[in-house]
């Protein structure tokens, strides 16, 4: 049996995607979103904590990212832990975690009324062109 690596985070960008395109023609986007968990201490006082998570989107994805987001914006994202090591300069290991999107729903944030251009693709709009290609294959005689 192999194992779960799942991820679900709701957050908020600290910073507007940065997007490259590859040699191969691939588009990686990377942000921070930022987390807020707000606890009571053990004197009954309100705590409140901001994790910040490294994200990376690629092609599609990426590309939507690159289009509608921006810093403030409020995703929902679904997607997998990878943490990567490499030698800095001087010989050092270093370490990032980040979180590989496989899914990703824009729910608004504080500029969304703002925006400007077309709106940003729905969801609505991919299930409906699932619906048809599942229509077409109610043709099928069997």
């Amino acid at each position: 049996m192999s194992g779960v690596n799942k991820v679900i985070l709701i957050g908020n960008l600290g910073t507007a995607p940065e997007v490259r395109t590859l040699e191969s023609g691939a588009k990686v986007a990377n942000f921070n979103i930022a987390t807020n968990e707000v606890y009571k201490d053990k004197n009954g006082e309100k705590q409140e904590r901001t994790e910040w998570h490294r994200i990376v989107l690629w092609r599609g994805l990426a590309e939507i990212a690159e289009k509608y987001l921006k810093k403030g914006d409020r995703v929902f994202l679904e997607g997998r832990l990878r943490t990567r090591q490499w030698q800095d300069k001087d010989g050092n290991n270093r370490y990032t975690t980040e979180i590989l999107g496989d899914n990703m729903l824009m729910l608004g944030g504080k500029g969304s009324d703002n925006q400007q251009g077309p709106p940003p693709p729905s969801n609505e709009n991919i299930s409906e062109s699932d619906s048809q290609v599942q229509e077409a294959d109610d043709d099928l005689p069997f």
